[in-house]
């Protein structure tokens, strides 16, 4: 049946590949093979057999080898359900009549990046896992490059199509020596080579960079915020994964050496702590959403790195408690990421803006983008009783008990800090977003005139609304998920279930839920009786209050960006009030991308020069180029006769 499954999954796909140009039939396809997709993954994740299948087919040499087990499952779970769920938003987002040019070309890099990304989850080959990589990275860069008409797009396409090609260049060292020292392309389980242990840092590095891991993001904020939403999410919400992935699968296959997992704990906490620094500085919508991308990737990594410190250190119970909670935030993040980008794709789409210090009061024409927008706020900022408490909760579980260990791993206890901290400010971030965009009065005119989407963007947020919920009511169903994908990772951990009371968490849940319901329908009620008299807020004794008066971005999160003013580096231009009767004043702030612009683009300049240099050795005579020869052999020989000596 697995076989069936992902066998029309994949013959749909390529052919939604070939018709994009005919949007209904595109759409048909591409929902065929994500769902045939999604039954596979489901079929394996809820108890079935795990699939695998040779072929003689021998692209490169190599024979085709794919594999489906309850990991690779889970990951395909993101992969379907977004691709599904995006090209349903794409019909009304990126429609034929407002983008004739790029919406035929974008289906077809739709469904290509879909389905690249399902051949590098069941690729058990090196050499064709590197091949299915690279479509993925050409599919993206095409879907992020849409609106090459604006520069902002081909800067931030370009930056990605670096960044990718950097990590895949470690990727391909990894695959390479992996298969030299193994013997064969192939794929699988290598627990028992101590010998290869240091190839995970050319792993780490490699999957690093797609996954967003600080210091390694560079390309995300400008790619997701540029690229149009439907994009943003499938990147935010599964592209990103796929570093995920690869970083778990061969932590599990390979054996690591030491100090991985401390390793991987603080490049977790550093990038939960500097992405929500950074998303909370932002007044772009998008773009406050992508760098909350590199925290949740920092809380996944968290977890992860925890579960490396179990199995070094032997002590299961709360390895699997982090594990579960690891593998359960990237499918949760998945959800109310995706679900976030739709939203403030909603807004983009009826304002033309992503600037939230011109917008404001959209909850009145927007009540369903609104309410879905501020439910993913909630699951994100691990509210109860949504799914984003039930991951963070185990990942907190497992801390923990690591820190009542008082062994070598009460080290972690600054991790328990960070992941506090991170909660904290996401919330914060989260109730900025909200407000500004959502409450209070417009700020310019294109809110005054917005509109609620359509139906078909409507129901892609819906679907990962409703998921979220059921994750949060339903944890144990969910956990027992992920426990085939523990399993997989470390068989050792197979034979118990992590302790986690899913059961009293879901009942709390639902108690929660039914007295949320109960104070929301109570609280209508009375608005529609008229029991709420509306009026202005507090005027602070101005005659003529306007709608800039009110908070904004800047000016909500300011505080809280002082305290990190030394990591934004931001740059200010002011003009203070004078006299008493004052005519103008100005304030603006632009928060940079500190480790692009004061790190990575010095150092990328210096080197240029250096080229330039270079280059006036370049200069066409022969008897030159003869003394070059000459004193390098030269050069070369007071070396090895020093060596010598």
């Amino acid at each position: 049946m697995t076989s069936a499954l992902l066998g029309t999954a994949a013959l749909a796909l390529v052919l939604a590949c070939a018709v994009g140009a005919r949007p209904r039939l595109w759409l048909g396809l591409n929902s065929l093979g994500t769902l045939a997709g999604l039954g596979a993954a489901a079929t394996v994740l809820t108890g079935g057999q795990g699939w695998a299948l040779r072929s003689s087919l021998a692209p490169g040499g190599e024979n085709v080898f794919l594999t489906l087990d309850a990991l690779s499952a889970l990951f395909l779970v993101l992969v379907c359900l977004t691709g599904g769920l995006g090209a349903l938003y794409a019909s009304e987002y990126w429609p034929d009549d407002h983008f004739p040019r790029s919406a035929p070309r974008g289906r077809s890099w739709w469904s290509a990046l879909v389905l690249s990304m399902g051949l590098v989850l069941t690729c058990a080959n090196g050499l064709h896992f590197l091949f299915a990589w690279e479509a993925f990275a050409l599919s993206a860069y095409f879907l992020i490059t849409l609106d090459r008409e604006r520069s902002e797009v081909r800067r931030a396409g370009w930056l990605y199509l670096a960044a990718s090609h950097a990590g895949t260049m470690a990727l391909f060292a990894f695959f390479s020596a992996l298969a030299a020292g193994v013997g064969t392309w192939d794929l699988g389980p290598l627990r028992d080579r101590p010998d290869l242990a240091p190839l995970f840092w050319l792993a780490l590095l490699g999957f690093g960079v797609k996954a967003g891991m600080f210091p390694l993001h560079i390309w995300l904020p400008s790619a997701h915020a540029g690229a149009p939403s439907h994009v943003s999410a499938i990147m935010s919400g599964v592209a990103v994964k796929m570093g995920v992935y690869g970083i778990v699968r061969f932590s599990g296959w390979l054996p690591v050496p030491d100090g991985a997992g401390w390793t991987v704990l603080g490049i977790g906490c550093a990038s939960a702590l500097v992405g929500i620094v950074f998303a909370m500085a932002q007044n772009d919508i998008k773009r406050l959403l992508a760098y909350c991308t590199v925290e949740n990737v920092g809380i996944i990594l968290i977890g992860l790195g925890l579960a490396l410190l179990a199995a070094a250190h032997g002590h299961p119970v709360w390895g699997q408690v982090a594990l579960a909670g690891s593998l359960l935030h990237v499918f949760n993040h998945c959800l109310f990421k995706s679900l976030l980008f739709f939203g403030a794709g909603s807004v983009l789409h009826a304002t033309g803006t992503r600037d939230m210090s011109r917008l404001g009061g959209l909850w009145r024409a927007m009540p369903w983008t609104a309410a879905l927008f501020a439910m993913g706020a909630a699951a994100v900022s691990g509210l109860p009783p949504l799914n984003g408490f039930v991951s963070e909760w185990a990942i907190y579980q497992g801390l923990l008990k690591a820190v009542a260990q008082k062994g070598e791993t009460f080290g972690v206890l600054p991790a328990v800090i960070v992941l506090a901290g991170t909660g904290a400010m996401a919330l914060g971030a989260f109730a900025k977003a909200s407000a500004i965009v959502f409450l209070g009065a417009p700020r310019g005119k294109t809110s005054g005139h917005a509109t609620e989407c359509g139906l078909a963007m409507r129901a892609a947020m819906v679907v990962p609304a409703a998921v979220m919920l059921c994750v949060g009511l339903m944890p144990g169903f969910f956990l027992h998920l992920v426990q085939g994908c523990i399993a997989d990772w470390t068989p050792q951990w197979a034979a118990s279930a992590p302790p986690i009371p899913a059961r009293a968490i879901g009942a709390a849940h639902t108690a929660l839920a039914c007295a949320l319901a109960a104070a929301a329908i109570f609280a209508l009620r009375k608005v529609r009786a008229g029991g709420i008299r509306r009026g202005p807020t507090w005027d602070c004794g101005y005659a003529a209050p306007t709608a800039h008066m009110q908070y904004t971005g800047g000016s909500f999160a300011g505080i809280v960006t002082g305290w990190f003013r030394w990591l934004l580096r931001p740059d200010r231009r002011i003009r203070r009030v004078r006299g008493y009767f004052p005519e103008s004043a100005l304030a603006l702030e632009r928060v940079p991308e500190t480790v692009l612009e004061k790190g990575v683009g010095p150092a990328a300049r210096a080197v240029m020069l250096l080229a330039d240099a270079a280059r006036g050795l370049q200069h066409g005579r022969l008897h030159l180029y003869i003394l070059y020869v000459f004193l390098g052999v030269t050069a070369l020989g007071m070396l090895v006769f020093q060596g010598g000596m």
